[in-house]
């Protein structure tokens, strides 16, 4: 159960660092458009960093879950491995 609860945290962020990663993008494009007077284009360029951050958050977060369910699967083999060898008492 404990091991529940730490998956979810860690995974239950993922959606706001896709959310605060555009965010942060947008802000900063904003604020270079300001200060350049570039507009819209910085606001645009930095909004696109923002998603592909966004994304490479979910695809990291993706593989990692797969990595860690694939450990877990052989270590559920070998536990039944070890269960199905174990001599008659």
């Amino acid at each position: 159960m404990k091991q529940d609860w730490k998956g979810a945290g860690r995974y239950g962020t993922v959606g706001l660092e896709l959310v605060l990663s555009v965010i942060v993008g947008l802000f900063a494009g904003q604020f270079l458009d300001r200060r350049f007077h570039t507009a819209p284009w910085l606001t645009l360029i930095g909004t696109a960093y923002g998603i592909a951050a966004g994304v490479r958050g979910l695809y990291r977060a993706a593989q990692r879950a797969t990595r860690e369910a694939e450990e877990l699967e052989q270590r559920e083999r070998e536990e039944r491995k070890k269960y199905r060898n174990h001599p008659d008492d």
